[in-house]
């Protein structure tokens, strides 16, 4: 499971025009599953971003994670982080999980984090989604649960 985490002062997801997912200041979580992925790495991904010390202290030290500062987290399902291009010019996407196994997991993580007490938004599996973000630093951190 791979997760792309941009720390953001706003975030909003549209689809069909309509705002179905929005948060102020927090992160957004763009998600892919691959086959292998199971509920442990959900789990292990939730607690992670939910740690995850990326907010400014008193002393500017980015020392405080998304628990301490209540931040929200606006989680969009993205299979292509799972693309393929070592050959040709079009990315292959045979490493993305299955819709069905990758929409259970990308549920079960969302499930993790609001485990957490955090507020969580997301967007709608499967469909065409224009994200909006101000992406705060910028920071942005990708985690691989496999990398553990």
């Amino acid at each position: 499971m791979r997760a792309v985490i941009q720390k953001v002062s706003q975030a909003s997801v549209k689809v069909e025009n309509k705002i179905v997912g929005q948060i102020d200041h927090g992160f957004v979580v763009l998600l892919g599953v691959t086959h292998n992925d199971t509920e442990e790495d959900a789990e292990y991904l939730a607690k992670k971003i939910c740690h995850l010390r990326i907010f400014e202290d008193e002393a500017e030290k980015m020392n405080l994670s998304l628990l301490d500062v209540q931040g929200s987290v606006l989680s969009i399902s993205q299979f292509t982080l799972y693309s393929d291009t070592r050959k040709g010019r079009r990315p292959s996407f045979t490493d993305a999980a299955r819709p069905e196994q990758a929409n259970q997991l990308y549920e079960y993580f969302n499930q993790q984090i609001e485990s957490y007490g955090v507020k969580l938004e997301t967007g709608e599996f499967g469909a065409m989604m224009d994200v909006s973000l101000i992406n705060q630093g910028p920071v942005t951190i990708i985690i691989d649960s496999e990398q553990r």
